[in-house]
């Protein structure tokens, strides 16, 4: 069983990050140590996706030539398996699927398993969601972490069924020693009530269940683009105050900035914004894309945009030196 430390360690990456900013002098431009939100999608998924969204397929030699173009050494791939799940829609053989795209991804991952690490997903509601779980956990492609995807898998905080079905499956990864990230933003398109009440129940009623794995809040608890999402800001901030105040559930959750930092970002945004990575504390702020299909450049546009942030240099730099644990 893998347990993961929830001090920060310096991977290689890292490390090489650090040494390229030391060498080139106080006001050098930093770069991510990892990209913490990236994506594949297998041609089948592409096309039962591009129902709701234009997506074209992408494999691993796409994504490794995008990080190197940014100069980033590793990313997350989190599979699109959940898609398969949506309850807007129902498809033959669902579960086959869902185990089909998540191999399709470890096998691209296993491509370059110096730079990739692939975590498989699914709709936690579904009554396969703990044998999926537990056969990520024993492939050899994947075993260090889980996506969840509450918009897509229409998750609802606030109804105590779907609350257990959480509980369960955030046990099973505490067992496993999977990381789990996690878009917990309530689906916009279907109008479910989202904010501080469920942050608060995430914090109180989910998180204790996996208190020894790393919790990665994608978009800061929004789905972006940009910081403008009132319900996601207030749902950040219960558990910025709760980071703020050292509560022990707190100890091991992460955040990734993915798709929150655009170039466009108004002023008063990214002020707002800045104030709340503070509140969290820069050492849990980790870099990541969500970069699209096609988007060849999106990774080194992201965080350039990152960079504009009214941040000094030190926090810029904490933040490229970030890796979360399922990544070193």
């Amino acid at each position: 069983m893998r347990r993961f430390s929830a001090t920060f360690s310096v991977t290689i990456c890292a490390a090489l990050a650090m040494a390229t900013s030391a060498a080139a002098g106080p006001g050098a431009r930093p770069t991510p140590a990892a990209d913490h939100h990236q994506h594949l999608f297998s041609p089948a998924a592409a096309a039962w996706m591009s129902s709701s969204m234009a997506l074209a397929p992408i494999d691993a030699d796409e994504l490794v030539a995008q990080l190197d173009a940014a100069g980033i050494g590793r990313a997350a791939v989190l599979s699109a398996a959940y898609a398969y799940g949506a309850p807007s829609r129902k498809v033959d053989h669902e579960y086959g699927r869902v185990r089909a795209e998540n191999d399709w991804v470890a096998a691209q991952a296993a491509r370059h398993p110096e730079r990739l690490v692939a975590l498989c997903s699914f709709n936690p509601l579904k009554d396969y969601a703990l044998r999926e779980l537990g056969r990520c956990a024993t492939s050899p492609g994947f075993g260090r972490g889980i996506k969840l995807d509450f918009a897509a898998s229409d998750v609802q905080l606030d109804q105590p069924e779907h609350v257990e079905r959480l509980r369960r499956v955030f046990r099973a990864a505490n067992a496993h020693g999977m990381a789990i990230v996690l878009d917990m933003r309530a689906s916009r398109a279907l109008k479910r009530p989202y904010g501080a009440e469920q942050a608060r129940v995430l914090l109180e009623q989910v998180l204790p269940f996996a208190p020894d794995v790393p919790v990665q809040v994608s978009h800061l608890a929004g789905n972006g683009p940009g910081f403008g999402d009132t319900p996601a800001r207030e749902a950040l901030a219960v558990l910025a105050e709760a980071a703020a105040r050292q509560d022990p559930r707190m100890r091991q959750v992460w955040f990734d900035v993915a798709a929150v930092v655009r170039a466009d970002l108004p002023a008063d945004e990214a002020r707002r914004l800045v104030r709340r990575l503070r509140q969290l504390g820069m050492d849990r702020v980790l870099y990541g894309s969500d970069a699209p299909p096609g988007h060849a450049l999106e990774a080194n546009a992201g965080w350039d945009a990152f960079l504009r942030l009214p941040l000094d240099e030190a926090e810029a730099a904490r933040v490229a030196r970030n890796v979360v644990p399922y990544l070193r």
